[in-house]
């Protein structure tokens, strides 16, 4: 990174951060706090909904599961216009009519308040633990570009954004995901134009997408069916349109955006737009990580993009065996990019074959000579083409986006943990008669302990393979379930308190047991979860009556 880099991000990072808090009107009352008093517009609301997923974790782990595997990602959400479409008439006017402040208080309406308070939890947990690998994104970007440790990025990373939510509120959350949204869109495809630009230095645009084309990096569907395999078109179409029922239903971090929003239409317009909008521009990112792939055809890449210990394994015994994996990945790398350039596809897939060989000895030595068994090197593909490639300034742009992104996506989770601490648990169980001012001093020190918890989970979270796919599979362990319970609370009558509940906990019993005994793929548990939820509930409340 040079200077002129630097200026530009903390530029960009003070405007955001002023004119968010400018924004920050009304927030010295808990509907004012916690839902912006209801009065903010459609798009507004729309975009601040993607921009909580379009995270840091977005632009680093998808684009380096766009460079490993290619578009196949992208079916995870083929369910994502079908949920759109039901949440819409189901969800949304259920809790805008109800006019509570989390979509767990509704449980407590319609079953009891164990209900309401175990499905509130769980939600805890899986929004805590999501939110510490939405940290761990930017921490592996910026530790590998300024030689800091995870911890002391985290940290970095982690104290000006709890002191920003705990004094902004969701209003200025949603408004600053406004324009989130517009500079990580001009920085992906600036990124693809450089990547354009230089891979047609050596070949045409045609011959690029042959090459991309015979790995298996354009294919974005996959018709097998099997419970196995994590990104199929059954997978993504099912298991991905239970995902999202529960994470855009379920979820504060999501339902306290629609919330906020003008009216019932106001928030199915917001809805609408993520349907309409979402997988083209997953296709934009997982595309631009499959560029960066063909990039590194022709341009030499690192053995490793994850640096971090190179010079422990250069003073170690092993060093003239780790030199000698160099010499022969260089040498792999000429062979692939001569059959690239002279349309060999047998010799380029043999060559490739070799090379990604020689990429996991490489990572098996690191491992072994540094005893970190949780070394990866995903993360560090897009980083990598950021800091070494992109031009002075658009580099600085990249690295704003993702600092405000991550900023920005763990804001507004830690505002929802926030208000589902203090609206389910603190006003609901310990002090129910308070005035406003000592809910909201309540609330920030809430945000600083699950700030704390999520620094603290990041740590571990760093180094455990593909970002975009520990976060999901994080949670997979409680959307299917958190789900069922809705199910039960909207779509049934028979449904009682004493169902919902102990639905709620074989649900999770049975994710459990499924997730860590089994080779079932992570997307199917949102399925399962649901399901188990509901046919026990039903169960469990005829018995019990």
């Amino acid at each position: 990174m040079r200077p002129f880099d630097w200026a530009v991000v903390i530029v960009y990072l003070t405007w955001v951060v002023v004119d968010g808090l400018r924004r920050s009107k009304g927030t010295d009352k808990v509907e004012g706090y916690f839902l912006g008093n209801r009065t903010l517009p459609w798009w507004t609301v729309g975009l601040s909904v993607m921009a909580t997923q379009i995270s840091a974790i977005t632009l680093v782990g998808t684009t380096g599961q766009g460079y490993a595997t290619g578009l196949r990602f992208v079916q995870s959400y083929f369910g994502l216009p079908l949920a759109m479409i039901i949440l819409s008439l189901t969800v949304v006017p259920f809790f805008t009519r109800a006019r509570v402040y989390t979509a767990y208080e509704y449980l407590e309406q319609r079953f009891d308040v164990r209900t309401r308070t175990a499905t509130s939890f769980l939600f805890l947990m899986g929004r805590g633990l999501s939110l510490g690998v939405t940290l761990a994104a930017p921490a592996v970007v910026i530790s590998s570009i300024l030689g800091w440790s995870i911890s002391t990025t985290v940290l970095a990373l982690a104290i000006p954004m709890v002191l920003y939510t705990s004094i902004g509120g969701v209003q200025a959350v949603a408004w600053t995901d406004v324009k989130q949204m517009v500079i990580i869109v001009t920085s992906l495809f600036t990124a693809v134009g450089v990547l354009l630009y230089g891979i047609t230095k050596d070949v045409g645009i045609g011959q690029a997408m042959d090459i991309a084309g015979s790995t298996g990096r354009l294919t974005a569907l996959s018709f097998t069916f099997d419970l196995r395999e994590t990104y199929t078109i059954w997978s993504g179409l099912l298991g991905g349109l239970f995902l999202h029922l529960s994470y855009f239903g379920c979820d504060q971090s999501q339902v306290q955006r629609y919330l906020a929003a003008k009216s019932i239409d106001e928030g199915r317009h917001s809805l609408m737009m993520s349907a309409f909008v979402k997988i083209p521009l997953q296709l934009l990112v997982l595309g631009t990580g499959a560029l960066v792939f063909v990039f590194y055809i022709f341009q030499t890449p690192p053995m490793l993009f994850n640096r971090a210990h190179d010079a422990q394994v250069a003073a170690s015994p092993r060093a003239a065996e780790y030199s000698s994996l160099q010499q022969q990945f260089d040498g792999a790398f000429e062979a692939r990019r001569a059959a690239a350039r002279t349309d060999d596809h047998t010799g380029f897939a043999d060559a490739d074959r070799r090379l990604q060989a020689i990429r996991a000895q490489a990572t098996q030595l690191v491992k072994d000579t540094t005893g970190d068994a949780r070394y990866t090197d995903v993360n560090y593909v897009f980083p990598t083409f950021i800091t070494t490639v992109m031009p002075i300034g658009l580099a600085g742009l990249m690295i704003a986006a993702m600092f405000a992104a991550a900023m920005s996506a763990s804001s507004g989770e830690l505002s929802a943990l926030s208000s589902a601490t203090v609206i389910d648990f603190y006003r609901r169980h310990f002090v129910k008669e308070a005035d406003d001012a000592h809910y909201l001093k309540v609330s920030k020190i809430a945000t600083a302990v699950w700030g704390l918890f999520a620094c603290l989970v990041s740590l571990y979270a760093a180094e455990q393979g593909s970002l975009i796919e520990v976060v999901n599979r994080y949670g997979s362990f409680f959307y299917g379930s958190i789900l069922g319970v809705f199910i039960l609370a909207i779509l049934t009558t028979s449904a009682n308190g004493i169902g919902a509940f102990w639905g709620l906990v074989a649900g999770m019993v049975v994710v459990l047991t499924v997730a860590f005994t089994t080779p079932i793929a992570f997307l199917w548990h949102n399925l399962i979860g649901a399901v188990v939820v509901v046919i026990v509930g039903l169960i469990v409340s005829r018995a019990s009556r």
